[in-house]
């Protein structure tokens, strides 16, 4: 009978650090140091804590904004913000995957997340959007169950052959689905980039422009960390997926996200554009008819 040798405190304690070390690589987070490029704002954006955190800021001048360095077809992507507190009418954040700005042609696609601002005790409105090959038009809008200016939250979009899925908090509150069978569109063969950027909307963003920004409150500012990308990354003509590709790559909602889903909708839903037959009066787009019951 073989001899059974019990392992050393050193053997245990080097396979705990590495299980440790694996741990901590596997959930890391991105540095926006290494991740993302500031494109514009004139020093009103800023990157800090090592790149740990990274924040936008607008004023009467100008707002700010940043893109990152990698171009993506198909991912997961998550990322944490926290809004402009107070009086923030007038003011929009962005956060959108889209073709680089300067390729923008009839054709673009376009993932958005945009949380329009709002006078001090209102809440904010998210407002979701599709573009598909230079259609948009597909708007559905939200308030959030909790003070989005507060503390951090985390937005996500997934983005696979067969889905698009908005989640707040990883609960997902918006699904569009690849109809191309039935005629619809859907964002499949363009690289993106993920952007976001703080700019000034009086013109449309609160009450349909009724509201307009004060200025006396700014600098307005919005915060983002834990940045994370589980994504098939566009490089020389090619993309290239991570190792846990499968894990998102055809996800879709089961029961339990579906039910969060409808709850979501049920209670805080406050714009959808596939029951606004006054703008559509010749008929609902087709994804509104069939994407429920597909």
């Amino acid at each position: 009978m073989a001899a059974f040798h019990s392992p050393s405190t050193a053997s245990i304690g080097m396979v705990l650090l590495l299980l440790i070390g694996f741990s901590m690589a596997a959930f890391a987070y991105g540095n926006f140091y290494h991740n993302f490029d500031v494109v514009w704002g004139d020093g009103r954006a800023m990157i800090q804590e090592g790149g740990d955190l990274l924040t936008l800021s607008l004023d009467k001048t100008s707002g700010s904004g940043f893109q990152s360095k990698d171009e993506y077809l198909y991912g997961k992507i998550d990322m944490q913000l926290k809004l402009v507190p107070g009086n923030s009418a007038g003011t929009v954040t962005a956060y959108y995957v889209s073709l680089q700005l300067s390729s923008k042609g009839e054709a673009w696609d376009e993932i958005d997340f945009e949380f329009l601002g709002n006078l001090s005790g209102q809440p904010y409105i998210l407002h979701t959007n599709v573009f598909c090959q230079g259609k948009g038009n597909r708007e559905q809008q939200f308030y959030l169950w909790f003070d989005p200016t507060a503390d951090f939250h985390t937005y996500s979009i997934l983005w696979n052959p067969e889905r698009i899925v908005f989640s707040v908090d990883g609960i997902p509150i918006r699904e569009f689905k690849n109809l191309e069978f039935l005629g619809v569109p859907f964002p499949k063969n363009q690289k993106m980039r993920l952007y976001s950027t703080l700019w000034n909307a009086d013109d449309w963003a609160t009450r349909g422009g009724l509201v307009k920004t004060d200025w006396s409150q700014a600098p307005f500012k919005a915060s983002y960390r834990n940045f994370n990308a589980d994504a098939c990354v566009w490089s020389s003509g090619s993309s290239y997926c991570s190792s846990n590709k499968n894990a998102w790559f055809w996800e879709e909602l089961n029961f339990a996200k579906k039910g969060q889903m409808k709850w979501v909708q049920n209670n805080y839903m406050v714009y959808n554009y596939c029951e606004d037959t006054k703008r559509f009066p010749q008929g609902l787009p087709t994804e509104c008819t069939f994407a429920d019951i597909l």
